[in-house]
């Protein structure tokens, strides 16, 4: 897809897709009503989902509403949210993986500016040998304290949870997950096993959002 179509929320507010995105920041904080949601993961059971493309508008949506809000791209292994904002890519030469592997940088967060007000970007970073090991860590730990301190919402780009350990690991020290499923692509018992499997690490899994129904209708719930 274009960039212009994965961010709809920026290119065209009045499209009918973008007010399934706002229903679903909605029904995020009526989520978030018993238990504070300040981090979340967005990910998906299998890579044929549109994981990054639900993530971002999610992000430029609430961003819009006023809400500051830092979006991390924690895929390790295939980053890419930096070729979605700004007129020319963002660099990747900086990001979550120099914050982990280089002492003394949790002060100076290599955040980028995306072209949308209340929006910033933490990209990857230089692709690691150990993926899981870093988003497991103590200094991951402390990084998602500074970025709380930093926003009122950090949303989390993670890999496809049957693929790899990477959003289960990372799961445990965030608020909550959200997991897209993709009407026509996303395989049933794909669905049923990243549940599964998330819930016997005791994920909080705040819902699902089923994307590319008709009429762009998105719904987060089971």
């Amino acid at each position: 897809m274009t960039r212009q179509l994965e961010l709809i929320s920026q290119t065209d507010p009045h499209h009918p897709a973008v007010e399934a995105y706002r229903m679903l920041c909605a029904n995020l904080r009526f989520a978030a009503l018993d238990k504070p949601l300040d981090t979340l993961i967005v990910t998906s059971a299998s890579p044929d989902d549109h994981r990054p493309r639900v993530l971002a508008n999610l992000a430029v949506t609430m961003a819009q509403g006023g809400r500051r809000t830092i979006l991390v791209d924690a895929d390790l292994r295939r980053p890419g949210l930096h070729t979605l904002f700004g007129d020319s890519n963002i660099s990747n030469q900086q990001g979550l993986t120099t914050l982990i592997v280089e002492e003394g940088t949790m002060d100076q967060l290599p955040l980028e500016r995306t072209g949308v007000d209340n929006l910033w970007l933490l990209p990857s970073g230089p692709t690691p040998l150990n993926p899981t090991d870093i988003l497991g860590s103590r200094p991951m730990e402390r990084m998602v304290t500074t970025l709380k301190s930093q926003a009122d919402i950090i949303l989390f780009n993670a890999p496809p949870i049957i693929a790899v350990a990477d959003a289960t690991v990372l799961g445990t020290k965030v608020d909550g997950l959200l997991l897209v499923v993709t009407a026509g692509r996303s395989r049933r018992e794909h669905v049923r096993r990243a549940k599964e499997m998330l819930e016997r690490a005791q994920v909080h899994i705040v819902g699902a959002v089923l994307d590319d129904v008709p009429h762009s209708v998105s719904l987060i719930g089971y």
